[in-house]
């Protein structure tokens, strides 16, 4: 007996709804991006050494650069807890450098746990305020703010990357719900098309 063990994004079947939003507004998944979750207490430069991108200290903010394993991303998601997004494939390399970093820690691959949907486009702000409590104005919540939050009762984690630029984590057992959430919200803003 042979299985099947194709991978498939869990939006895979949401592209036309997703080109239908909006034109001001532009959404695509990018799944299968690497995923490690980073708990250390000491060490962070070895961590950011390995990484060839320095954690951030700053709670609420990201890191960006390109290193050994390609462009990353570093998340500071709590006083002791860092999640490092990189690009699909790199997972088992990064993993082994961060845990030959860390003296006293741990790394965990958790990258089937959420996909990750691109937001963009002069509407996303308004879009993203019909669910989400946080203040997006750029002001509070300028290029390089992440914060884990709720978004219209799901569970995410929201990256500002530029004034009208957002990556979104969401968690793979929502993603049907965050993409009927997203084209309802989004509807308003949806002008007619020939």
């Amino acid at each position: 007996m042979t299985v099947d063990v194709t991978r498939r994004a869990p939006l895979a079947d949401q592209a036309a709804l997703f080109a239908s939003l909006a034109p001001g507004l532009v959404v695509a998944e990018r799944p299968f991006l690497t995923q490690l979750t980073v708990r250390v207490r000491e060490g962070h430069d070895a961590v950011g050494a390995a990484l060839g991108v320095p954690l951030p200290v700053r709670p609420c903010t990201f890191t960006s650069g390109t290193g050994p394993f390609g462009a990353v991303d570093v998340l500071w998601l709590g006083p002791d807890e860092w999640l490092v997004l990189g690009g699909p494939g790199v997972a088992e390399p990064a993993e082994t450098a961060l845990r030959e970093a860390i003296g006293l820690g741990a790394v965990t691959d958790t990258s089937a746990q959420r996909t990750t949907v691109h937001l963009a486009g002069p509407a996303v702000r308004d879009v993203l305020a019909h669910g989400c409590a946080i203040d997006l104005d750029p002001a509070v919540s300028p290029p390089g703010t992440c914060v884990q939050t709720l978004l219209a009762r799901t569970g995410i984690v929201l990256l500002v990357r530029e004034h009208d630029e957002f990556t979104v984590l969401v968690r793979q057992s929502f993603a049907p719900y965050f993409a009927a959430w997203l084209a309802d919200a989004a509807a308003e803003y949806t002008e007619e098309r020939p």
